[in-house]
């Protein structure tokens, strides 16, 4: 098994999975569809064109850095309505997230990582507003999806876990994993977020089981000495 990383971080991401009328949620960690969304644009796929060799891949998160929730709101007219309707669209600000899509066909993710390191089209992590900032390839791992993300460093910032060590008392971090489930795992959960068709005219998608793993903690997760630990907003964007 070889599992490709994808580091999933950005001034806002959406990872909608449950958006209803005027509502558009998101969930806290990015959403299997959303990913494959963003693979299919890297390969230049339409719309219409059929998904599967993707949804067969295995699909993990560990989150690196929660983020904030933020609502925006939004007005629309609506023809033949006096007054605009509001909708409500909800963000993960300053959120990192470690992506895995494990495989036993390596050289599709050598193609999946070409792809993305050019892609056909524009990516976006989640809706289009949401560029990604970089790197966001990190690259392949001999490994099952589970040891992969567990043993990838922790892809957050030197202020930040200096701002960690400071609040928790130089307490090692403990991230979150979530993947599809095959039973090693615990809580399972079923979520609608398994893409059969992105085609606008038919747009469907199906279950997948999802489940915990156990947390880990990254191997290089203590802070180095003496780091500057003032924020800097610009810091995201200088690899660009």
């Amino acid at each position: 098994m070889s599992t490709l990383l994808l580091r999933l971080a950005g001034p806002l991401q959406s990872w909608g999975t449950e958006s209803r009328f005027n509502t558009r949620q998101t969930g806290i960690t990015p959403s299997k569809s959303g990913v494959i969304g963003l693979l299919a644009a890297a390969l230049g796929l339409r719309r219409d064109s059929d998904v599967a060799c993707l949804g067969q891949l295995r699909f993990g998160v560990r989150t690196d850095q929660e983020g904030v929730l933020l609502r925006d709101f939004q007005t629309v007219h609506i023809p033949k309505r006096n007054a605009p309707e509001i909708t409500y669209r909800y963000y993960l600000s300053d959120a990192v997230f470690l992506a895995g899509l494990e495989s036993d066909d390596e050289q599709f993710l050598r193609e999946l990582e070409a792809a993305l390191r050019a892609p056909v089209w524009s990516l976006y992590l989640g809706r289009r507003s949401c560029p990604p900032t970089q790197p966001l390839v990190l690259g392949i791992r001999s490994l099952g999806l589970y040891d992969a993300l567990a043993r990838e460093p922790w892809q957050v910032s030197e202020w930040k876990r200096a701002q960690w060590a400071r609040q928790h008392s130089g307490k090692m971090p403990e991230l979150s994993i979530f993947m599809d489930a095959d039973g090693s795992g615990y809580g399972r959960t079923v979520i609608s977020d398994e893409p059969i068709s992105f085609d606008q005219r038919d747009r469907r998608y199906g279950f997948r089981a999802v489940e915990g793993m156990h947390p880990v903690t990254p191997p290089d997760a203590m802070p180095t000495t003496n780091q500057n630990t003032e924020h800097d907003a610009f810091a995201e964007l200088e690899g660009s």
